[in-house]
Formats: structure tokens, sequence, C-alpha cells
């Protein structure tokens, strides 16, 4: 007869076995459900300022500050596998030399994760909700007006009016103003529980039944010139002088 160690060995094998099985099944499985993400990005209002970007930065230069509006709907990229998803909008503009690819900048960024990483289910999790039963009240209560009016969006459905930067836009050379055919796309990373990582796909794209995004940049624009004299002025933290300020509207091309 085989030995207690022995038969301990068989059953983990088999167990890890049927586990690896089992997250290939699942990592392929996603593959056969349809994606169709879209979205739309407007540029609201582009301001470059010269100065110190950062508290830390050692010398002054100019960097750009853009607002914008995004409306996205990313909820076909969640399904079972999903766990969550990195969400960014990226600025790119020709590079100073024309030998050069083109930069790129992150303004924004955001980490959308699915109902199943929100609300875990673990072991730790249900003893609790066993031990601890919520109360169920008899009377019916009212919901605030804060929480009539607070709109639920499902996981992936991003909407943003005139939106502030996380970043700011610095550029290697230390000069940003008029320059010419700016435009802002959105990006998305993929982070599953289990399988490969995906990233975006550009319109017109495909794999499978995955399409890629529909939309995601908005229309070129050209970054305001930098005034020596402007209305308005900013002052950099920690230097106690105004810096010079340049705000313009769009300028579509």
């Amino acid at each position: 007869m085989h030995s207690a160690l022995v038969r301990v060995q068989n059953v983990f094998g088999f167990f890890t076995t049927v586990a690896f099985i089992t997250a290939i099944v699942v990592a392929l499985s996603v593959t056969v459900i349809p994606q169709t993400p879209s979205a739309g990005i407007e540029l609201r209002n582009v301001q470059v300022v010269k100065g110190r970007p950062y508290y830390h930065s050692t010398k002054r230069e100019e960097y750009a500050h853009i607002r914008f509006d995004l409306d996205a709907d990313l909820t076909s990229l969640f399904n079972w596998n999903t766990k969550q998803v990195f969400v960014w909008i990226t600025a790119t503009y020709p590079s100073k030399k024309t030998s050069e690819p083109l930069s790129q900048a992150i303004i924004w960024d955001t980490i959308i994760g699915s109902q199943s990483q929100k609300n875990p289910s673990t072991p730790f999790t249900m003893y609790s909700n066993l031990m601890n039963p919520p109360k169920i009240s008899t009377k019916p209560k009212r919901p605030s007006k804060a929480k009539q009016q607070e709109v639920e969006l499902a996981p992936g459905l991003v909407r943003l009016k005139n939106s502030k930067p996380k970043y700011q836009i610095t550029d290697i050379s230390g000069q940003l103003s008029s320059t010419a055919n700016v435009t802002l796309e959105l990006g998305w990373n993929v982070q599953p529980w289990v399988g490969a990582l995906t990233w975006t796909m550009g319109e017109g794209n495909s794999w499978g039944r995955w399409e890629g995004l529909k939309g995601g940049r908005s229309k070129a624009f050209e970054m305001p010139a930098l005034k020596v004299k402007g209305v308005n002025q900013e002052a950099v933290k920690g230097s106690g002088k105004p810096e010079k300020v340049a705000e313009a509207s769009p300028i579509v091309k």
C-alpha cells in the first residue's frame, strides 16, 4: 500500500492540475464575449504657465494645464474574469525634432474595480454574515435627497464634465507654448483575475469578437502662446513671485 505521504502528494498533484486547467478555461472563455468600447473626449480649456511645475523643481519651465470632458462606455470590458480596469488619458503632440517619435504625457488616470472586487465574497465575510446577520427593519426608510439625486453608474461608465487634470504636462525641452496638433487620447489596461493583461485596441482594429475603441480621441488643438504680460497670474508656492500665464480657448483644426 502507498504511504500517507504518497497519498497526500497524489491528492495535491490532482488538485493543482484541476486548478490549472480551470484557470486556462476561464482565461480563454472571455474571448467569446464581445467587447465594444466607445468614448468621446472634448477639450474645454488649456493654459500654458511659465514657472516651477512642482515644488521640488529646480528650474522654471513651461507646463500645460488641460481641462476636458469625457464620456466613456467601457462596460463591455467587464466580465466574470475582470478584476479591474486601469484607464488613462494622454496628451499626444509632435516632438521638437521631426526625427523623434511623438511625445505623450498622461494628464489623468483612474482605476475602475469590478463588482466582485468592490464586494468580495471570502470565507471570512461569509462567516461574519452568518454570525452577524443584518437586521431587517419593518419600517420603510425614506431615502435622503442626496441619495435620490445620486446616480450610481455601472462599472465602466465614466462621465466627466470640465474635469481638472491630475498631472500637468512638461516637456524635456522646457517649451510647450504654440505647440500644434495636440490631441487627447483614451487608453486602458484590463487586469483579469486569471490570464494575460489586455491593452487598448485602436479604432478599426479587431480581434475575434473584440472590437477596437470607437472614438476616444479629441480634435487636434494648439497650445496658446506664452504672453509676456497676462491678465491672469498664478503664484507658484514657495517662489513668492507671480508667474506668467497664457490662457486660450481650444483652436480646432
